[in-house]
């Protein structure tokens, strides 16, 4: 399935960075038994650890929102031409 990049440049930085800071909080949970806080943050984490390695979150699809700029979307040359 083919989606359109609606996340990128510092948008997708703070999506991976959070997304990685939130598993470690989820396995820090589970580990001291918070199960519970340890599956929210791990299922938040995931979810924007996807949005930041893929480019395309659907909340954003859904608002109308797209953080790419020109030089991120799929039709960009980095050639420089």
């Amino acid at each position: 399935m083919n989606r359109p990049r609606n996340v990128g440049g510092r948008d997708r930085v703070v999506r991976g960075v959070l997304g990685g800071s939130l598993l470690i909080v989820a396995l820090g949970a589970v580990l001291t038994g918070r199960q519970t806080v340890g599956i929210v943050a791990g299922l938040a984490g995931i979810g924007l650890s996807v949005n930041a390695a893929s480019g395309f979150c659907g909340m954003n699809a859904l608002l109308g929102i797209d953080t790419c700029s020109r030089a991120d979307g799929p039709d960009s040359d980095s050639s420089g031409k």
